[in-house]
């Protein structure tokens, strides 16, 4: 196992194939993945709002599964830091907070400029598209990740995808380089069931 963490905000944990895609890839030991109850509130909440097809319960077991699946996750004790700290967007300061209690290193978020450099960075933190972050996973493990990448296409059920299908899907989460990467390793992505 690597010895970074990467926290996850909320915005990366809203898109299901993008969360579930996280998810698989949280459980290589590459990294290990962190968020808040907080910031599951907050995807929780969009996806119900924008979402009223999909039940809350629903919603919360997803939540549980993740919190069991992945090791140590949670983030707690990192309220008290949330008034000394500065950002654009005074509502974002608990996910620095919760990075910072963390030790993590990356905040991977697709909201690059509520995190600025010169405030993230005197706590040793970078913020990164979830496209930048999962390249430089690649680079540290092509083969890992591609394990994960398939698990996650080949666990698709309903309906299921092929490798194309797959990287289409992920494109839509602007993926692009990460999906242009990964098109070098197709032959990695595909399962017995091709």
């Amino acid at each position: 196992m690597t010895n970074f963490s990467a926290l996850y905000d909320s915005c990366v944990l809203y898109p299901a194939p993008l969360r579930d895609l996280l998810m698989y890839l949280a459980l290589t030991d590459l990294f290990r993945a962190k968020w808040t109850d907080q910031i599951h509130e907050e995807w929780i909440r969009n996806v119900a709002i924008n979402r009223p097809d999909l039940a809350r319960e629903a919603l919360e077991r997803t939540r549980d599964k993740m919190n069991q699946h992945v090791r140590d996750c949670l983030v707690v004790g990192y309220d008290s830091l949330i008034s000394g700290l500065t950002l654009p967007d005074p509502d974002d300061r608990h996910v620095l907070a919760a990075a910072i209690r963390s030790n993590s290193s990356v905040i991977v978020t697709y909201n690059l400029k509520d995190f600025p450099d010169n405030s993230i960075g005197q706590y040793g933190i970078e913020a990164q598209h979830p496209d930048e972050f999962i390249l430089h996973l690649i680079d540290l493990s092509p083969e890992t990740v591609c394990a994960a990448v398939s698990a996650h296409r080949t666990g698709l059920k309903n309906p299921p995808k092929t490798v194309e299908e797959y990287l289409k899907t992920m494109k839509k989460q602007n993926l692009h380089k990460t999906v242009s990467k990964l098109s070098d390793f197709s032959e990695l992505m595909l399962s017995d069931e091709d």
